[in-house]
C-alpha cells in the first residue's frame, strides 16, 4: 500500500494532533476510515484555507488571487455596498412586519448578502436565475422590487413578476426542485444555439443551500447538466445549517468537491466576500456562455438568523459560533475597506442610511395596505386556461361563499 500525504486544510497542527490524524479537508483524500471528529474538522476547514477564493478579507484588506483577480472602481465598490445595505434593511423590515402579523412567514437572508449581491451582479441581462425562497438579494439585482416578494409571504400570490423580462424565475419552495428546472432550461439554451459567445451567449444560474445537496433533485440536475454540457452554474450558498441539521450531517467532503464526481469544475469561494463572489461567478457564467459548463460554486457563508420566522435557531446554534461569524460580516468588511482606503466620504454613508430608512418606510406602507384578494383568486392561477370542471368548481364555491350573511365569518375570510 502506498503512503498518502495528509490532505491540506486550514486546520492547525495542534488541531490535527488533537483529533489524532490527518484532517479530511480540501483534498479528495477520503480513502480509509475517518473518525466523526476528523470529518467535522475537515468540513469546518472549508470556511478558510488556501483553496478559498478571497479578495477582501474580514479585516477589509484587499488580497490577490492567481485565478480570480478583479479590477473594480471605487464607484462600483460603493454600488455593491449600497446593494448589500439596502437588501439587509429590506430583509430586517420584512422580518419585523412578519412579527407584527403583516406577513405570514419570512425567510431571512441576514449574513448572506455578499453571496447574493456578488452573484446577482455577475449576471448578464440575458442570463436566467432559478432561486429557492431566500434569494431576496438576487431579486434585487434582477430589478424585482422587494414589495413583489411580499405577496408570496403574505399568502396572496405565488410571485407577481415576469420571469422572462427580469431573468428571475419565481421562488421555489420545494427544496432543490429548482435544480431540475434550471438544468432543463439550460439544456434548452444549448439546443437552441444560444451559447458560444462569452458576451452575448446565455447562461443559467441556480441557487440552493447546503441542505438541498442531500436531495435527489440536485444529484439528478448534476447528472443531466454534465451529460448534456448544460450552461448552468450551480450556486450553493453553504450557510452551515439546513434548518437544524449542521453541515457535517450532510456530507463527508467539502461540497464544491462533489462536482469532480460528475465531471465538471467546482470552486469554493468566501461567500462573505462580495468581490470574490462577483469574480468567481463572472468566470463561471462566462464558461457556461462559451459552452464550457456546467460549474459548481460553493459560497461559504453563515445564516445569522433563523431558517424562517417559524424557526428558533437558539435550540441548535451555539452563541459562540454566531459571534465568530459576526466578525466576518459581509457588510462590515466593505465598509472598513471604503473608509480605510478613503473611497467613500461620511456623506456617502449618511445618505445611504437615509435611503435605507426611506426604503423601509415604503415597504411598510405597501405591506400594511396590500388588499386581500377575493375568494375567486383561488381558481385564477391554477391553469393557464380554464376548463368546464374548473369553472363548475369555482361557481359552486363562490355560491357557497356568498351564502354566508356575515362576511366576517365566511370561509377564507382574512379575519
Amino acid at each position: 500500500m502506498s503512503t498518502r500525504t495528509p490532505p491540506s486544510s486550514c486546520s492547525s497542527s495542534a488541531a490535527r494532533s488533537a483529533i489524532g490524524g490527518p484532517v479530511v479537508g480540501t483534498a479528495m483524500d477520503v480513502e480509509g476510515q475517518h473518525t466523526p471528529q476528523q470529518v467535522i474538522a475537515g468540513l469546518r476547514a472549508t470556511s478558510e484555507g488556501e483553496d478559498l477564493v478571497q479578495l477582501l478579507n474580514p479585516e477589509g484588506q484587499r488580497v490577490s488571487h492567481p485565478r480570480f483577480d478583479l479590477e473594480i472602481s471605487p464607484a462600483e465598490l460603493r454600488s455593491l455596498y449600497r446593494d448589500m445595505v439596502l437588501v439587509r434593511r429590506s430583509d430586517r423590515e420584512a422580518k419585523a412586519l412578519q412579527r407584527q402579523g403583516e406577513l405570514g412567514l419570512w425567510a431571512p437572508l441576514l449574513g448572506q448578502e455578499a453571496a447574493q449581491i456578488g452573484a446577482g451582479r455577475a449576471m448578464a441581462p440575458q442570463d436566467m436565475a432559478f432561486p429557492s425562497y431566500r434569494e431576496h438579494g438576487i431579486a434585487w439585482c434582477r430589478g424585482v422590487d422587494p414589495t413583489e416578494l411580499f405577496g408570496i409571504f403574505r399568502g396572496i400570490d405565488q410571485g407577481s413578476w415576469d420571469p422572462l423580462s427580469t431573468g428571475l424565475q419565481l421562488y421555489t419552495i420545494v427544496i432543490a426542485n429548482q435544480c431540475l428546472h434550471a438544468t432543463g432550461y439550460a439544456m434548452g439554451q444549448r439546443l437552441d444555439g444560444r451559447i458560444g459567445d462569452a458576451e452575448t451567449g446565455e447562461a443559467t444560474i441556480c441557487f440552493f443551500g447546503d441542505g438541498a445537496t442531500s436531495q435527489g433533485d440536485v444529484h439528478e440536475g448534476f447528472v443531466w447538466a454534465a451529460v448534456y454540457d448544460a450552461p448552468v452554474v450551480f450556486f450553493c450558498q453553504n450557510n452551515q445549517w439546513a434548518i437544524s441539521a449542521s453541515l457535517d450531517r450532510q456530507t463527508r467532503v467539502p461540497l464544491y468537491q462533489r462536482a469532480r464526481g460528475y465531471g465538471f469544475p467546482g470552486i469554493r469561494v468566501d461567500g462573505n466576500d462580495v468581490l470574490a463572489t462577483l469574480a468567481a461567478t463572472r468566470w463561471a457564467l462566462r464558461e457556461c456562455r462559451t459552452g464550457n459548463g456546467p460549474v459548481l460554486i460553493e459560497a461559504c457563508t453563515y445564516r445569522m438568523d433563523a431558517h424562517t420566522t417559524s424557526d428558533d435557531p437558539t435550540r441548535y446554534q451555539l452563541a459562540t459560533e454566531l459571534e465568530e461569524w459576526k466578525l466576518k460580516d459581509p457588510l462590515e468588511r466593505v465598509r472598513v475597506h471604503l473608509v480605510r482606503e478613503g473611497l467613500a466620504e461620511p456623506e456617502f454613508f449618511d445618505g445611504l442610511a437615509a435611503e435605507a430608512d426611506e426604503l423601509a418606510l415604503r415597504l411598510r406602507d405597501y405591506c400594511i395596505s396590500m388588499p386581500a384578494p377575493g375568494p375567486e383568486r383561488i381558481f385564477s392561477k391554477v391553469y393557464a386556461e380554464s376548463s368546464p370542471l374548473l369553472d363548475a368548481a369555482r361557481e359552486d364555491y363562490l355560491a357557497y361563499h356568498a351564502s354566508f350573511t356575515d362576511a366576517g365569518s365566511a370561509p377564507g375570510s382574512a379575519h
